[in-house]
């Protein structure tokens, strides 16, 4: 039984911070990589960030470097994204995925809404 559990979505003015995690029920956590994916309406889903499964490599698309930060805690089998100045062009429903070779797991989605 795997499951990853998402948290942390909300309403948030421009310029405003939110963290979002994401805890996986899973054994062997540090052999998976991490990620974080959005999908807004009417829009394919894109990779954010990614994280190698010990943590020491990290990459973001252009458009969150700086101001996005994904880290995870391999002793407490979970993976956050720690988003800063945020946009509106960042509303989007945000996934957290782990993968092993061909094998992947997917959370249930968290929506990031940023508004005045």
């Amino acid at each position: 039984q795997v499951q990853l559990v998402e948290s942390g979505g909300d309403l948030v003015q421009p310029g405003g911070s939110l963290r979002l995690s994401c805890a996986a029920s899973i054994s062997a956590f540090n052999t998976y990589s991490a990620g974080w994916y959005r999908q807004a309406p009417g829009k394919q889903r894109e990779l954010v960030a990614q994280i190698s499964s010990g943590g020491s490599k990290k990459n973001y698309i252009d458009s969150v470097k700086d101001r996005f930060t994904i880290s995870r805690d391999n002793f407490k089998n979970t993976v956050s994204l720690q988003m800063n100045s945020l946009k509106p062009e960042d509303t989007a429903v945000y996934y957290c995925n782990i993968a092993r070779g061909v094998v992947t797991y997917w959370g249930q989605g968290t929506q990031v809404t940023v508004s005045s």
